[in-house]
């Protein structure tokens, strides 16, 4: 796993072999940014990353000069893995909060420009996460959440549905407080 673009370009992740983690392939990430890019700009943007793995995407975003990233997992070992490839990268604006998504998001108090998550495939309640972001108020008013899921899920019918796109077995649907 690598880092794609950006001042880290290149560098390499090395996640431990026993973490519980899918993660986003390098094609899938940099056909992601490759569609941010044409919206964002990351020196404005302070990005969640919910369900963050091995912090990969994170890392991603800090890369290309977001000012913030908080990532977010409930996974012991994947918070600690995030928290040491900041050490190693000298990364002092990536914030690791080991927390239930479901949970932290019912009381989550700041606005973020950018929300990614890339739940566990089989995860319940995978279904309910774009109501619950949009019910929270944790994205600004022009901000986008991005929601990584497989194939069977559809979110066309969404009243915040943006555009989708899919890569692979990779599906990600661009949600959006205004829809252009």
């Amino acid at each position: 796993m690598r880092i794609i673009a950006g001042n880290l370009r290149g560098r390499r992740l090395n996640p431990p072999a026993n973490l519980p983690v899918r993660p986003t392939t390098d094609m899938a990430r940099e056909s992601l940014f490759n569609i941010l890019n044409n919206y964002v700009d990351y020196e404005e943007c302070s990005v969640m990353d919910l369900f963050a793995g091995t912090g990969a995407v994170s890392i991603e975003f800090i890369s290309r000069g977001v000012r913030e990233v908080t990532s977010i997992d409930i996974n012991n070992a994947c918070t600690e893995f995030i928290k040491s490839t900041a050490r190693q990268l000298n990364l002092d604006n990536i914030h690791v909060v080991r927390a239930d998504v479901f949970d932290l998001l019912k009381r989550a108090n700041r606005k973020f420009d950018i929300i990614f998550a890339d739940p566990p495939y089989a995860l319940h309640d995978l279904a309910q996460l774009p109501d619950l972001v949009f019910g929270s108020d944790v994205l600004r008013e022009d901000g986008i959440f991005i929601l990584e899921h497989p194939k069977e899920f559809s979110f066309e019918e969404h009243s915040h549905f943006w555009q989708h796109r899919a890569y692979g077995k990779v599906n990600f649907t661009f949600f959006a407080m205004k829809c252009e």
